[in-house]
């Protein structure tokens, strides 16, 4: 078992090759590398990680389940951190995720609208910034496929925004995104991401201040900071290949 030290050393690495990643996608988009925030996606991994991520300086991390999310946010209680949830939530786990988390990126239905704004007017910490989930192989079908995938169909995403500017407690943030699998796009994930861009610009006629746009992975971060992302989510290619779930 390799202990802290060595840990701290492979993080250090495997970091500065993200790092590498970013900032040469950014330079071959003539983007400025401050235009891009790097999140670690630290689920399935231990709260050590996320503490030795925060010695390095990563300040923005991802989790997208609830029970290890809120073990681990307090375990690191203190820390410099932001925390964003990203997995799909379920309405009655609202008032969980705010208690530590100040984005939530995976808003797909109006139903989860009022409850985040119900849970973020009675916390303390502010206005919660909220993204809508874009589910681009629902835009074929109208919305109607596979009820078990999150994420909104792009022809509601303008409805969706429209509820979290009008909730009290929230901050409609931008768009988040994974490259879809099915449909028109999969495979395509540079075509994915500039549909996504596409969707936040004509968002920002009503709402110029809701400019992130969550999209890219460890495989395909690139092609996302090319079409505009402003957030990458990263989890494998920093933290290293999920631990068996036990």
């Amino acid at each position: 078992m390799e202990g802290p030290g060595e840990r701290l050393d492979e993080l250090r690495a495997s970091l500065g090759r993200v790092e590498q990643r970013i900032a040469r996608a950014c330079e071959a988009a003539g983007r400025d590398r401050a235009e891009v925030t790097l999140i670690v996606v630290t689920k399935f991994w231990p709260a050590s990680d996320v503490r030795l991520l925060a010695e390095l300086g990563v300040r923005d991390v991802a989790e997208n389940r609830d029970q290890e999310a809120a073990a681990k946010a307090a375990a690191c209680a203190g820390l410099p951190l932001r925390w964003h949830f990203v997995g799909q939530l379920q309405t009655n786990k609202a008032r969980s995720v705010l208690a530590y988390a100040d984005y939530v990126h995976s808003v797909d239905r109006p139903k989860l609208v009022r409850a985040l704004s119900a849970a973020a007017e009675q916390r303390a910490g502010g206005e919660v910034a909220a993204l809508v989930q874009v589910a681009l192989e629902k835009e074929e079908d109208g919305g109607a496929g596979d009820g078990g995938r999150g994420g909104a169909a792009p022809e509601d995403v303008s409805g969706l925004a429209e509820e979290i500017m009008r909730a009290p407690g929230l901050r409609f943030a931008g768009l988040m995104t994974v490259a879809p699998l099915e449909g028109a796009y999969a495979g395509r994930p540079a075509a994915a991401f500039e549909r996504v861009a596409e969707l936040s610009r004509s968002l920002r006629v009503a709402a110029p201040a809701a400019t992130m746009v969550s999209a890219g992975m460890s495989a395909d971060l690139e092609e996302a900071i090319a079409a505009g992302a402003t957030h990458v989510r990263v989890g494998s290619a920093v933290l290293g290949v999920r631990p068996p779930l036990r």
